[in-house]
């Protein structure tokens, strides 16, 4: 018996380590492992920093990592990932994939982000694949964003929504990583419940090796009497990080031995520097680490942070909360309360909430967490938990395999040989 074919096309592919990157990568190798024949097509590693990482950048490339056939396009990447320029960006790099020599698939996956490619991709898949299943897989969830983040307005923004209905009412099958994105999709875009599957996202860490905290954090500079506040991932306007700023602002005002460490890149990162060396505060930021040091300083941290701009509510699940629930340490979320973050921080009974946009309220709540280590310690072991019986990998990639099985047998019955 032939093994499946399983062609994948997403934006973000490893060597990125942030956003959507580690999962698309582990679902690629893990269906591998299952025994599928996996092709992915996929972009130059270009993320968050938008700039493609020296010694990519080919018209295009041909790589094979752990056991998936990968070919990278290149595309336009914008330096300031605007409203306007990122479409076009998305525009150039779905045609690119859209030209690209697909074989004989048993099944077509696209990654949204990005929306725009994704689109292009299922407009070919229906002139040259119209009968093999194609599955939407969605992490993030454009329209309900563009409102979110104050862009929901406008003929732009009505455009994005009708290429969201039409991918998803389109697809044989949309997985989203959230019971409350299940929900929207069905209400918003009418999307049948029983063409709606719910595969929650991972760790993409291993378990973390013990590390030597005090040498850590004498290796930063932290002193012993600081509590720490770590905030890893991307930095961009969904973020809102200059809430995290002004709160290191209060905190040098005040006197309080909070620091506040902001890791990693994206396209507010320069904005955040200026903003820091303009007055003074306990605010720093720190470029991306490898996994090795990225796992040393979550567990080095006193409070790993979410930040999320005020109205976020139901776009995005964060990616970096399942690599905070590994670690151990608390987590200290500022965001709407009722969102789908202070959800995923309830129902894992591992962290705290506090208001958006409010650095006050921020700032207070990483000096309420530090005050009790009991608790603490209590939320980052109910974080440990939570990940290892609900954010499984093995769970989710056996529940992807299963689902293109059936999606291709049922189309192998409807097209007899």
């Amino acid at each position: 018996m032939n093994p499946p074919r399983t062609l994948i096309f997403g934006l973000n592919y490893p060597p990125e380590t942030t956003g959507i990157s580690p999962y698309t990568g582990a679902m690629s190798e893990g269906l591998t492992r299952q025994g599928h024949k996996v092709r992915a097509v996929v972009a130059h590693p270009h993320y968050p920093q938008w700039k493609v990482t020296p010694g990519y950048g080919q018209w295009s490339r041909n790589e094979r990592i752990s056991g998936v056939d990968v070919l990278r396009v290149r595309h336009y990447v914008p330096e300031s990932p605007s409203s306007v320029p990122r479409a076009i960006s998305e525009a150039t790099f779905g045609v690119r994939q859209s030209l690209t020599r697909w074989g004989r698939p048993s099944a077509i996956v696209v990654v949204s982000p990005a929306l725009i490619a994704s689109v292009l991709v299922r407009a070919r898949s229906l002139l040259s694949h119209r009968k093999t299943p194609f599955v939407v897989w969605v992490q993030d969830l454009y329209g309900i964003g563009m409102t979110e983040i104050g862009q929901g307005g406008g003929a732009a923004a009505r455009v994005i929504r009708g290429l969201e209905r039409w991918l998803l009412r389109s697809a044989s099958m949309v997985v989203v990583i959230h019971d409350r994105f299940a929900d929207r999709v069905h209400s918003d875009f009418g999307v049948a419940l029983e063409r709606v599957a719910v595969i929650r996202n991972w760790t993409h860490l291993p378990p973390l090796p013990p590390v030597d905290v005090a040498a850590v954090r004498a290796s930063y500079g932290w002193g012993e009497d600081e509590t720490v506040v770590v905030h890893t991932g991307n930095m961009g306007a969904k973020q809102a990080l200059h809430h995290v700023v002004d709160a290191g602002r209060l905190a040098h005002q005040r006197g309080e031995r909070v620091r506040f460490v902001l890791v990693g890149n994206g396209s507010q990162r320069e904005q955040l520097v200026e903003r820091i060396q303009a007055e003074p505060t306990t605010t720093e930021v720190m470029p991306p680490l490898d996994d090795d040091a990225f796992a040393a300083i979550l567990q080095s941290a006193d409070v790993l942070l979410v930040n999320e701009l005020p109205g976020v509510a139901e776009m995005c699940v964060p990616s970096k909360l399942t690599s905070y629930f590994t670690s151990g340490r608390p987590v200290l979320a500022a965001t709407d309360a009722l969102g789908i973050t202070a959800q995923e921080v309830h129902n894992a009974d591992a962290g705290m909430i506090v208001p958006a946009g409010d650095p006050e309220a921020l700032l207070d709540g990483a000096i309420t967490l530090a005050a009790d280590p009991e608790e603490c310690l209590r939320l980052g072991e109910n974080g440990k938990r939570y990940k290892e019986t609900v954010l499984n990998e093995t769970f989710a990639i056996e529940r992807f395999d299963s689902l293109l099985a059936d999606l291709t047998a049922e189309a192998a019955v409807k097209t007899p040989v």
